[in-house]
């Protein structure tokens, strides 16, 4: 982060975490706040360690991190992370078209899991494929790393095609208000196919008239659905990205997180607001962070989820598109 990008959270932040000095003893500065908090979410080292470099006791490390996280979360989420107007929507699919040559594409949606310490409480729910225990943050990314939209909080053993159609995104395309209704005319198999703007999914969720998979792989593809998904995947890898930018700027959802529970979902959309800053805000982002952040976890089985006809339709003609172009 640089130090522009700090001053301005400081300044956003000033009124929610400012402290007056007592009688008893000096206020800890909103500056050495903001501090205690970017370094606890940057190397997740330990409260007395923050507390020592700091210079505050253990328990006003935590009391800090805890509070300010709170405050990022309910001060900037609504403005840092928030679904594209019509007008940016554009530049989004435009953004797509240009670096990778899909059509009417508004967004990658993807999840990922977030290690945490085993919950007293149905550890079982969250141990994940993976092997640990996990909360789940669902999210979309434009084409340049930003997240749209986050869900934060389901445990870790549940299937991302039920994430999602719990999620408010997913209201939102069954209701057909989560695009500007912006068609363009693709050829299809008989005829031209009015094709919407949509999200690029893995195989784990539904094909919908706004939310594009690739074609199952099942050995028998042909070779115009493997170039499909050859042109899908490489367009879908920008929410990948996203995600191993996250994780190596803000290193404590990289590492178990041994957080109470009920904090852990304000630390990832606090992590994921300042993600957004760092990218909005042109902060360099090195490399060498990227090292044993391993993001790809494969998509999930398709948990039986039905493919919707009209997405099918969509689909085969954004498919022979490709065939034309």
């Amino acid at each position: 982060m640089t130090k522009a990008t700090f001053r301005y959270l400081c300044n956003r932040l000033q009124n929610r975490i400012h402290r007056v000095h007592t009688r008893l003893r000096l206020a800890v500065s909103v500056d050495r706040r903001i501090a205690i908090t970017l370094w606890r979410l940057s190397t997740n080292c330990e409260y007395r360690t923050i507390g020592h470099l700091f210079g505050v006791a253990r328990s006003t490390a935590c009391e800090i991190f805890r509070e300010t996280c709170q405050v990022i979360r309910e001060v900037l989420l609504k403005e840092v992370i928030q679904f594209p107007t019509q007008r940016n929507m554009q530049n989004i699919v435009d953004g797509f078209r240009v670096k990778w040559g899909f059509p009417q594409v508004g967004g990658a949606i993807d999840g990922t899991h977030i290690p945490i310490l085993a919950p007293e409480l149905n550890p079982s729910d969250y141990f994940n494929r993976k092997g640990f225990y996990s909360i789940i943050l669902q999210a979309i990314s434009d084409d340049n790393y930003c997240f749209t939209n986050v869900c934060v909080g389901w445990a870790g053993s549940v299937h991302d095609a039920r994430v999602f159609s719990n999620s408010g995104i997913f209201r939102k395309l069954q209701q057909n208000n989560l695009f500007p209704n912006t068609t363009e005319n693709i050829s299809g198999v008989i005829y031209l196919v009015d094709v919407p703007l949509v999200l690029l999914g893995d195989p784990a969720y539904p094909l919908l008239p706004n939310l594009m998979k690739p074609f199952s792989d099942n050995g028998r593809l042909t070779p115009e659905q493997n170039q499909f998904n050859k042109r899908l995947s490489s367009a879908r890898i920008v929410i990948e990205n996203a995600f191993g930018r996250l994780k190596g700027r803000w290193r404590c959802l990289l590492k178990r997180n041994d957080c109470n529970l009920d904090i852990i979902p304000t630390i990832i959309s606090a992590c994921c607001i300042l993600h957004n800053l760092c990218e909005l805000h042109r902060n360099p982002f090195n490399d060498r962070w990227l090292e044993g952040v391993d993001d790809f976890e494969g998509p999930n089985d398709n948990g039986n989820v039905r493919d919707d006809i009209t997405g099918t339709i969509i689909r085969q003609a954004i498919l022979e598109h490709f065939q034309n172009e």
